[in-house]
């Protein structure tokens, strides 16, 4: 017996009469080429692909998710993760839907003194979602950094406590042509010190000091995120957090802005 003369389950009625926002697979990893601005980024990308389910329909095909995944090598970025949404929809032979790779986004940094290069990385995830016939790219960025505890410079005779930190940007993409390494740069330029993959040294030595020359409490560094981020071209509205993983501590401190699209 064919796949012809089966039964499709999936596709009989259901009398239940309730639909279903989301559906499909999440958790499945799959190579990736992520391009920005022209410069080709290999990654693998853990992958949610749903699509939403009429009240009338039983189930969704679940193996036309992977299928598109493995059609041909997946290259995707800001320009054109909407058509490759809009495909897995009508793949899918759904209205509306929702596409979310995770990814690693590595940039090569020199050290600020030694100039020693190294990889840094970075959590990106790309999302986009088709909905009443329009079309949306969503990005949510994870960016660490140190920050430095202005109160415990203040209050001690010498020293002060730093951690790193973790900055969350969560956006809407207005404009395809943003650059993702632009907006990380003018990100973690807002932490008590960006981080670095390899330091030598004098590169340990410019860093402890220019963290203590930039004290932040996680309220001063999500609003300094914020001011960075508000009118930065391409974004439509923001939700940030920053969470610093508290060194003398056994708690984080933590902050959250929004800022609604238009």
């Amino acid at each position: 017996m064919n796949s012809h003369d089966m039964p499709d389950v999936q596709s009989s009625h259901d009398a239940r009469d309730i639909a279903i926002d989301q559906v499909g697979i999440k958790a499945i990893r799959h190579p990736m080429t992520f391009l920005d601005h022209g410069q080709e980024h290999a990654t693998v990308a853990e992958c949610q692909l749903t699509v939403g389910l009429p009240a009338d329909k039983k189930g969704t095909h679940m193996s036309r998710f992977v299928a598109l995944l493995n059609e041909g090598p997946l290259r995707l970025s800001v320009d054109n993760l909407a058509e490759w949404t809009e495909a897995m929809i009508d793949r899918l032979e759904a209205l509306s839907g929702e596409a979310h790779f995770s990814f690693p986004y590595f940039i090569a940094k020199d050290a600020p003194v030694s100039g020693q290069g190294a990889m840094m990385d970075y959590d990106v995830t790309l999302i986009g979602r088709v909905e009443h016939g329009r079309a949306h790219i969503g990005l949510k960025l994870v960016i660490p950094v140190t920050s430095l505890c202005p109160c415990s410079k203040e209050i001690s005779a010498y020293g002060a406590h730093n951690q790193r930190s973790h900055i969350t940007v969560e956006t809407e993409i207005s404009d395809p042509a943003l650059s993702l390494r632009d907006l990380i740069t003018a990100v973690e330029a807002e932490g008590s010190c960006p981080l670095w993959g390899l330091l030598k040294r004098p590169d340990e030595k410019y860093i402890t000091e220019y963290a203590f020359d930039n004290p932040k409490f996680v309220e001063d560094m999500v609003r300094d995120v914020a001011n960075a981020v508000e009118g930065y071209p391409g974004l439509n509205g923001f939700s940030i957090s920053v969470e610093n993983f508290e060194s003398i501590h056994n708690h984080s401190a933590w902050a959250v802005i929004h800022r609604p699209g238009r």
